[in-house]
């Protein structure tokens, strides 16, 4: 791939991980444009910011400085269909045509890449990460999984650090293009097996991305991380964890007061008492022990990470609270795997003892379903009501007997209902609800405004 390109054109440009790239080469002064399929805050963000932004598949939407091979570098996400119209013109046309991971695997090439890659949890370690750098001396730039709520965007600029924090995504093993100089790993617990096959071979994409890190670098794995490292013997190796005294990072005297936690972090050489974190969320206390510890070995000061984290918050769907009351208490959460719903949902448990808990679920793609239809269900029956949505595809085929019903039944409590979206907007006045909680991937992510308006009204009823 050669570095002289002038122009840039995306197709899926509207997706987190390519917004984020066009943002860069647009501030970078290079022509840049692209495709999405359907309209979002981001594109009009994006359209905003004068890159030209098409909504149909067709090729005479293309801008006539875009159709120069010479000088044009096309960028695709692996979700794009072969059939695409605009892929095909592309290719027919003799283009060089590369993933966002590629092209994401050049830029950190030329700067000392903080990669953070896991099966959950690596967007808000990585935001939190790069809150932390940004906002320190050592400061970054940034390539970020979802939109910081500090800066109300998916990448951060710096003109002085060659540090760039990146998240590291494992599917259809893109992270394998990135060049890490420091590598955090959260968790290898099996997802993507429509790419993998199996939970062995998932695994070993880990240990294969842990020999891209450089000579003399660094790699953070979270203590429960069960894969042996490559290239052991040229990096330096560290633990981490929530509160586990074994780990080289970890937290100590925890302590939920008045809807925040303190806690001391731990290092090897140092321990920073009363750290505060600005959230009722457990899991995010061990989030923050792995943003600092990449931070603190970047070498950001005490006192600076100490001001990150009370400083910091959050990431937009990532416990995002919607709405609050007397009556009701609304989040907002994208997680779509086991796991993720686990210790989400364990962690509100902690947040609202006592209270009942309703999760409103739209699973994603239709082999998560399949594959963890089990697990999924065993999850969820630990809410006290249950309101499933239809499966969100993303970019599959319906597979013949998947469905949100095949999970539905086999949730054990007896308050669970299936609803389509606009169903359940009608329904909400129906429904007896305390403290609600949205999770998923998918197209979820409209219902939030709505739902908060139903639950105002239901306020103004009681009143």
């Amino acid at each position: 791939m050669k570095k002289n390109y002038s122009r840039y054109y995306f197709i899926g440009i509207g997706g987190i991980g390519m917004s984020a790239l066009a943002r860069y080469f647009k501030s970078k002064g290079y022509d840049v444009a692209g495709y999405d399929r359907t309209e979002s805050n981001l594109t009009k963000e994006l359209q905003n910011e004068t890159i030209e932004v098409a909504f149909s598949d067709d090729v005479s939407k293309i801008p006539d400085k875009f159709t120069n091979p010479d000088t044009t570098l096309v960028v695709i996400t692996p979700a794009i269909p072969a059939d695409s119209a605009l892929l095909c013109y592309f290719k027919s046309n003799n283009f060089d045509i590369r993933k966002r991971s590629e092209v994401l695997g050049r830029i950190t090439k030329d700067h000392k890449a903080i990669c953070v890659a896991g099966t959950h949890g690596k967007t808000t370690v990585s935001t939190i990460t790069a809150h932390l750098l940004h906002q320190s001396a050592v400061s970054c730039s940034a390539f970020l999984g979802g939109i910081a709520n500090n800066y109300n965007t998916n990448l951060l600029l710096s003109r002085e650090s060659n540090w760039v924090v990146v998240e590291a995504d494992e599917y259809d093993r893109s992270f394998h293009h990135l060049s890490p100089y420091m590598a955090l790993i959260t968790s290898t617990e099996p997802d993507h097996l429509d790419i993998y096959g199996t939970a062995e071979a998932f695994c070993e994409s880990f240990e294969h991305f842990t020999s891209l890190i450089r000579p003399g670098g660094s790699l953070v794995m979270h203590k429960n991380v069960d894969i042996h490292p490559r290239s052991a013997e040229k990096i330096k190796i560290y633990t981490y964890s929530q509160d586990d005294k074994e780990s080289d990072f970890y937290a100590d005297n925890i302590r939920l007061t008045n809807g925040e936690f303190l806690f001391d972090f731990v290092a090897p050489t140092a321990r920073i008492n009363d750290v505060r974190l600005n959230s009722p969320i457990r899991i995010n206390v061990e989030n923050s022990i792995a943003a600092m510890t990449l931070a603190w070995l970047c070498g950001v000061s005490s006192d600076e990470l100490r001001t990150g984290i009370s400083s910091y918050s959050g990431v937009y769907r990532r416990f995002n609270v919607i709405y609050k009351s007397d009556r009701f208490f609304y989040i907002d959460d994208y997680a779509h795997h086991p796991g993720e719903l686990k210790a989400s949902i364990s962690s509100i448990r902690e947040a609202f003892p006592g209270r009942k808990m309703t999760g409103i679920f739209q699973p994603h793609l239709y082999s998560r379903t399949r594959d963890f239809a089990d697990d999924f269900a065993t999850v969820l029956s630990g809410l006290d009501q249950l309101i499933l949505l239809d499966i969100y595809p993303a970019r599959e085929e319906p597979i013949a007997g998947v469905d949100a019903k095949m999970m539905l039944d086999k949730v054990t409590i007896p308050a669970k209902k299936i609803y389509s979206k606009t169903e359940l907007i009608a329904h909400i006045k129906d429904l007896e609800l305390d403290v609600v909680v949205t999770f998923g991937a998918g197209d979820i992510d409209t219902l939030p405004p709505l739902i908060k308006e139903e639950l105002k009204k239901k306020d103004r009823e009681t009143i």
